[in-house]
């Protein structure tokens, strides 16, 4: 599988600049994914008087609270960096995320209370709310159709390698060195976003055409000394298209700006409807929650092996879900990874709520099955969990929604989403000290199969959709 996936369209030489500016643009996803994995870990030193590394215990209300604000910035980050991509344009917005990333590690390095974790954690949020909604879309306008899937799930994957090294530097890093470490990543990020332009369909936006054009040549690797025949012609029937589509929309409009008619129509409703009931399935079928509460679920289920290592172990497993989500959308499509993981998220998340059922409600002895079973379960989950909802939803998100109300739908969308993990964040260890980890499992379990049957009757392949309708 990994030699095909070398040898596919994306690395052809036409592509080859797509390719490395979405590696260079994601770097900051890296870095958030780190500031994500480092909680789940850190918590439950956090909550140990004896192996706290700061200078204050947090009790689980505090807990749910710093697992909570992550969403309250994320919605802040949703709206602002919205403001900014449309007046300023893409760049302005890629530059802006490396910000508060930077301040999330220079809160944690001196922290001194609570509250400075919490405004680390809300930092942590604006970079992700603002990335979650900048990204895809600047991903979405620079790659070719035929490989935007693939550069699209990337996204998920620098996400998730930063979660796994949050994991392990969280678990065997001495706290303070941390940050000392990891803040000249987001420093690198902001340096290697100087050296691409602006995306071509942001420029034409702006009137700029021959800026335009060439932004375009540079993404399409043909603005060199002797481009072949073949890349120009390629070049110019995408710029052809490209001015078409945004003709037809200024057109098509009887206002400069947006008006409600352009959300209320059958197509744009759906779309959104859509948008939204994704973000539902983002958050509501757990993985989320599971992410930043890892090594407390594995606590309460009393396995053999170490929390921490059990933690690890999953962060390793997004990774590969993330690699085969790659391998698979722009082959099979969106839609059939989304039912395939819908259909594990519930299975799975219901089989783990019955082992913590005899686990914590019966006397059973798990002892043959704990070393094992919890942690195995728990990859089934995250695995397929990554191969369609966390990798493809933004990618169904941003190809679902018309080219004209994009940006503020996203933005709309990513922030219902931020809503959700609020409630998800915040819920989740208190639904696990209240009502136990077995009920808490079984209500994600529901969730999963309600949008499987959504998944299944209502959304439209979006494979090779073209990005300029």
């Amino acid at each position: 599988m990994c030699s095909e996936m070398f040898r596919s369209g994306m690395f052809k030489k036409e592509f080859r600049r797509q390719l490395l500016v979405t590696l260079s643009a994601i770097l900051i996803t890296l870095c958030h994914g780190i500031g994500l994995g480092w909680l789940s870990p850190m918590l439950p030193q956090l909550q140990s008087s004896r192996e706290t590394p700061v200078d204050f215990v947090i009790d689980v209300h505090e807990s749910s609270w710093l697992g909570a604000m992550l969403s309250l910035g994320a919605l802040t980050g949703n709206f602002l960096f919205s403001c900014i991509m449309n007046r300023f344009g893409r760049k302005a917005a890629l530059y802006g995320l490396a910000l508060p990333n930077t301040c999330i590690w220079f809160l944690f390095y001196f922290a001194e209370s609570i509250e400075m974790l919490y405004v680390a954690r809300v930092c942590a949020g604006l970079t992700g709310g603002g990335m979650s909604l900048v990204l895809p879309i600047f991903i979405g306008e620079i790659a070719d159709r035929s490989i935007r899937g693939r550069l699209c799930s990337f996204f998920n994957l620098a996400i998730n390698l930063g979660i796994l090294l949050g994991f392990i530097i969280s678990s065997h890093v001495p706290y303070h060195v941390i940050p000392c470490a990891v803040v000249a990543l987001p420093l690198s990020y902001l340096l290697l976003a100087t050296r691409y332009p602006e995306t071509p369909q942001q420029l034409l936006r702006w009137g700029r055409e021959e800026d335009s054009k060439r932004s375009l040549k540079f993404y399409c690797n043909c603005d060199g000394p002797s481009p072949t025949r073949e890349s120009l012609y390629a070049y110019q029937k995408q710029f052809e298209e490209m001015r078409e589509s945004l003709q037809q929309q200024a057109k098509s409009s009887c206002t400069v700006g947006l008006s409600m008619a352009d959300f209320c129509n059958k197509r744009a409703l759906k779309a959104i409807v859509t948008g939204v009931t994704l973000m539902i399935c983002y958050i509501f079928t757990g993985t989320f929650s599971f992410i930043n509460y890892m090594s407390n679920i594995f606590e309460r289920v009393h396995t053999q092996l170490d929390p921490n290592t059990n933690t690890i172990i999953i962060g390793a497993v997004q990774i590969v879900g993330t690699l085969a989500s790659i391998y698979l959308v722009d082959r099979y499509g969106r839609k059939i990874l989304l039912i395939i993981s819908c259909v594990g998220s519930a299975l799975g998340t219901g089989a783990f709520g019955l082992y913590a059922f005899y686990g914590e409600e019966t006397d059973a002895d798990l002892s043959a099955f704990s070393a094992w079973l919890p942690v195995t379960i728990m990859a089934f989950i995250i695995f397929l969990a990554n191969v369609g909802i966390i990798s493809v939803a933004m990618v169904v998100l941003v190809e679902v929604l018309p080219q004209r109300i994009r940006a503020v739908a996203t933005s709309a969308c990513l922030a219902c989403l931020s809503c959700f993990s609020f409630v998800a964040l915040k819920s989740f260890p208190l639904m696990m000290e209240f009502l136990g980890l077995a009920a808490t499992m079984w209500g994600c379990s529901a969730v999963s199969t309600l949008c499987l049957f959504y998944v299944v009757v209502f959304v439209e392949e979006t494979k090779a959709k073209s990005m300029n309708y």
